[in-house]
């Protein structure tokens, strides 16, 4: 057997395993590492594959999205990898039955209150081994505040990093025409 030249230096950079110490974590990892590779399903490797996924990645969702999705999606299962938040734009919450890492306190008592089910995810791999009438889930990774403050120059429309907000802040050059240019 010879050595593979010319990627012999190339490391796999994403993740084999989670980072976190946390042992219900590290036991769903175990459990749907085994359904990944004793089933036929791409379900359980795309579930296996985000419980790997550092916090920053694993966005939040809207309690308005899951219910605007399941509306579409009737009678499926959501599955969520992201905590579920709740949203008080959403006057009435429909009957949902969700498998999610974690549901905020708000959102989980307007779920049960709805006659919703919140379900683990162990509890969804003896449900549906295979991913069958599910529907996956995932928050925007866009949304964050950092994100607002990335790219670098001109034209950007990026947010500026300022210590205060008013009328002596941000307001110089760069940002009227009167002082040299406007962005």
């Amino acid at each position: 057997m010879a050595i593979d030249l010319r990627n012999h230096h190339v490391r796999n950079k994403n993740r084999a395993a989670p980072v976190s110490n946390d042992p219900y974590l590290l036991l769903l990892v175990k459990l749907y590492r085994f359904l990944a590779r004793r089933t036929n399903s791409k379900f359980n490797k795309i579930i296996l594959k985000n419980l790997f996924i550092s916090r920053t990645n694993r966005a939040p969702i809207s309690l308005s999205k899951i219910a605007e999705t399941s509306a579409a999606k009737q009678g499926k299962l959501i599955v969520a990898i992201g905590p579920v938040t709740d949203d008080v734009r959403v006057v009435e919450v429909p009957k949902l039955t969700i498998a999610a890492l974690r549901v905020t306190q708000p959102a989980r008592e307007r779920i049960l209150k709805a006659g919703g089910e919140i379900i683990t995810f162990d509890q969804l791999a003896l449900r549906a081994p295979t991913g069958s009438n599910t529907f996956i889930m995932r928050g925007p990774r866009s949304h964050r505040e950092a994100i607002k403050h990335f790219g670098f120059g001109p034209h950007k429309h990026k947010k500026p990093k300022v210590k205060s907000q008013g009328r002596k802040f941000e307001r110089a050059r760069g940002r009227r025409t009167s002082r040299a240019f406007k962005v």
